[in-house]
């Protein structure tokens, strides 16, 4: 929660005036529990959303994720869900299985760095490519799996779907 890309992406999101909450999955930092591969994440993310709907029942809900995060969050959603957008940086595609997860209406963001170890740019867009529309995807040049020296880009690439797409 505190790693500079969920910084940036929060960052988007705050200047928009949506409220943010950023967390820790189980096991991670403080937070009681221990890993268990996105499983249990998975829950921890349905407990983030519950959190939120509760305390904001009347606003949308957009959910984002880096890299782990988005590897959860792309595991977890169902497009009928009170979600009204996602975002996904840093897909760690080569990591997971994503291939279920393609029918979703809602709009959709992917940003990937074009170095991204984690996720190539061309799975990724082989990937995308299967999605309903309304979807996105931004490559950023140069860029590597933690965006380093490319963060503004990130960033300005989130705001500018957030002011397209928001509420």
């Amino acid at each position: 929660m505190h790693n500079k890309v969920v910084f940036r992406i929060a960052r988007s999101f705050q200047d928009a005036g949506f409220s943010v909450l950023r967390f820790n999955f189980r096991g991670t930092g403080l937070s009681e529990g221990k890993y268990d591969d996105g499983v249990g994440e998975q829950d921890d993310l349905r407990a983030a959303v519950r959190f939120m709907m509760e305390k904001h029942p009347r606003a949308a809900l957009w959910i984002a994720g880096f890299s782990f995060g988005a590897a959860v969050m792309l595991r977890t959603l169902e497009c009928d869900e009170p979600l009204q957008a996602f975002v996904g940086a840093g897909v760690p595609f080569s990591k997971y299985d994503f291939t279920k997860i393609t029918h979703c209406n809602k709009p959709k963001l992917f940003v990937q760095g074009e170095l991204d170890e984690f996720g190539s740019p061309e799975e990724l867009k082989r990937w995308v490519d299967t999605f309903d529309e309304p979807k996105e995807l931004t490559i950023i040049p140069a860029a590597d799996h933690f965006f380093d020296g490319h963060l503004t880009e990130l960033q300005q690439c989130i705001s500018n779907f957030i002011a397209r797409y928001g509420r």
